[in-house]
C-alpha cells in the first residue's frame, strides 16, 4: 500500500462539491478512486450550492463574472472548511484563485456533445422550426450554423430536470455532453453524438478537476495518484488558447486538444459569433515535448482570421 503523509485531520479528507447529482456522481467517482488506493482513508462530501446553481432563470452568458461554478467551492478551500474540490474542468476559469492549485486531473471521458430527443433520430431530421434546447452560448452558435432554420430556447437546470423537460415535449431535442449523460447512466437517452467537424465541445469538456490548497503537501500527496498525464496535457492546451482568446460563459469557443501515438499533440480550436452566422477554425499539430505554447499558436491563428470581431 502507498505510504501517505498525515493530513491536520489524520486520514478524514473533507472534498467540497456542487449539490447537483452530476456533481455528486463524480466526486463520488473519486472518492471511490482514492480508497482503492488507500483503503483506510476517510472522506467526508460536503455539497454546497453555487452562485450559478442559484440562478438558473438567466442565461448563464448573462450572468456574467468568473466562477459561477466554482467560486464558492474554492472559498470553502481557502477558509479550510474542505481539504479538496471535484469539479468538472469546463467550469474552471484560466487563472486560479492565490493558494490553490489543480492537484489531479483523471482520465478524461466522451468530451463530444449529444443530441438527445424522443422523436429525431439526429440534428439533419429535425423539422425546420423545431425547438432546441440548450444553456450553451457555445452549443447555441454552433447548432444554429448547422440548422439556421429552427429556433433555440433557453435551457437551464441540472441533467434530470433538461431530460424531463424534453419529455414534457417542452423541447423537440435538447443539446447536453455526452459524459455527463454517461456518468450519470442515462447514455441510452442519446440519440446520435455530434462529430467535432459539427459542434466542437467546451474547453475541458469530460475531464474532471481535483483542486487543493497549493501548501497542503499531505492533501497533495493523496490526490496526485489520479493524474493522468496525457489528459492533463491535452486540456492544459485547450486551456492555454481559451485564455490567450480571453474566453468565459460568455463567448462561444469550442477546443479539443488529442494525443496521437503517445507522441503527437493535435489542437482544433474555433470561435463563432453568438447568433451563429460565422465560425472560425483553426488547428495545429507538434510533439508533445514541444507543446508548451499550441495554444497561443492556434490562438493567434484563430485572431488573424478575425476572431476578435466575434468576441463579445
Amino acid at each position: 500500500m502507498t505510504a501517505f503523509a498525515q493530513t491536520e485531520r489524520g486520514d478524514t479528507l473533507r472534498v467540497v462539491t456542487r449539490r447537483s447529482r452530476l456533481a455528486l456522481t463524480q466526486t463520488q467517482w473519486v472518492v471511490d478512486q482514492l480508497k482503492k488506493h488507500d483503503p483506510s482513508v476517510n472522506i467526508e462530501i460536503i455539497p454546497i450550492d453555487t452562485e450559478g446553481d442559484k440562478q438558473l432563470d438567466i442565461p448563464l452568458n448573462k450572468v456574467g463574472g468568473k466562477g459561477l461554478f466554482t467560486k464558492s467551492l474554492e472559498d470553502a478551500l481557502l477558509k479550510k472548511k474542505a481539504d479538496f474540490a471535484v469539479h468538472s474542468l469546463k467550469d474552471m476559469p484560466a487563472e486560479l484563485p492565490i493558494g490553490l492549485t489543480i492537484a489531479a486531473i483523471p482520465p478524461r471521458v466522451d468530451p463530444r456533445d449529444a443530441f438527445v430527443s424522443v422523436t429525431y433520430n439526429d440534428w439533419q431530421s429535425l423539422p425546420p422550426g423545431a425547438v432546441v434546447g440548450t444553456s450553451s452560448l457555445r452549443r447555441q452558435a454552433q447548432m444554429t450554423f448547422l440548422r439556421p432554420d429552427i429556433q433555440i430556447r433557453f435551457l437551464r437546470g441540472n441533467v434530470d430536470t433538461r431530460l424531463q423537460k424534453l419529455a414534457n415535449k417542452e423541447y423537440d431535442a435538447i443539446l447536453l455532453a455526452v459524459a455527463g449523460l454517461v456518468r450519470l447512466g442515462r447514455r441510452t437517452d442519446i440519440r446520435t453524438v455530434f462529430d467535432f467537424s459539427e459542434i466542437l465541445p467546451a474547453v475541458g469538456q469530460g475531464a474532471l478537476a481535483i483542486e487543493c490548497r497549493a501548501d497542503d503537501k499531505a492533501v497533495l500527496s493523496r490526490l496526485t495518484v489520479l493524474h493522468d498525464r496525457n489528459t492533463a496535457l491535452e486540456v492544459a492546451a485547450e486551456r492555454q488558447m481559451n485564455a490567450h482568446l480571453g474566453g468565459n460563459c460568455q463567448t462561444p469557443i469550442g477546443g479539443f486538444a488529442t494525443i496521437k501515438n503517445n507522441q503527437v499533440l493535435h489542437l482544433h480550436g474555433l470561435v463563432a459569433s453568438p447568433d451563429g452566422k460565422k465560425i472560425i477554425r483553426a488547428e495545429h499539430s507538434c510533439r508533445r515535448m514541444e507543446a508548451s505554447n499550441i495554444g497561443i499558436l492556434v490562438a493567434e491563428r484563430l485572431l488573424a482570421q478575425g476572431a476578435k470581431q466575434l468576441l463579445p
